[in-house]
């Protein structure tokens, strides 16, 4: 609910725009089963209203939440540019390991550290069963299969200090499975890419 990265904000978008959709079916067809019951007798075309107002109505809607959400969806797609940091992500049970392009002597566990305001294509993988990466104030979430590399495209607004979770069942003791994402200002990111850094 507090996006801090451009990801998690057109997320945030996604979810009121479907919530308002959704609201907007259910108050539509709430009308028109209380006009129903309530409205006045007569002759009506029952099926005439069935079909144009409760089939039509929310078809349409729905129909627009989905283009919408094709399109986010797209915006959402990872992109090669200058910016892009490259970083890889290995879960274990109950582990997350990270390593870093830039620096390929560096490996962090369960730390993730990034610059502020650049994008970061996470490599996401597993050493043995699934398991899920997601940083909900950074961007959405995306499973590590085993044998497979997912690639998330993460990016912080600000420096700070983010939480992120390992979402997927996978065996007791997954609600345990966490890690922090460090986000760096610029100068502190040069540092960490040096070995100056934790």
């Amino acid at each position: 609910m507090h996006p801090a990265g451009p990801a998690a904000k057109v997320i945030a978008t996604l979810w009121w725009v479907l919530l308002g959709g959704a609201t907007a079916i259910f108050l539509f067809v709430a009308g028109l089963i209380a006009w129903a019951w309530y409205g006045p007798s007569g002759e009506r075309d029952e099926w005439g209203y069935v079909i144009g107002l409760g089939l039509v109505f929310p078809l349409i809607v729905l129909a627009a939440l989905l283009a919408y959400g094709l399109v986010v969806g797209e915006r959402l797609l990872p992109r090669p540019g200058p910016d892009v940091v490259r970083v890889q992500a290995e879960a274990r049970q109950w582990a997350w390991r990270f390593g870093y392009d830039d620096a390929p002597d560096r490996e962090t566990e369960n730390v993730l550290h990034i610059p502020a305001g650049r994008p970061v294509d996470v490599a996401i993988t597993t050493a043995d069963v699934i398991h899920a990466f997601w940083v909900p104030r950074l961007a959405g979430k995306l499973d590590a299969v085993p044998g497979r590399v997912n690639v998330l495209r993460i990016e912080a607004d600000r420096p700070g200090r983010y939480e992120g979770l390992g979402s997927e069942f996978n065996g007791p003791g997954y609600r345990d499975h966490r890690f922090s994402v460090i986000a760096h200002d610029a100068a502190s990111w040069d540092r960490f890419l040096q070995g100056d850094a934790p």
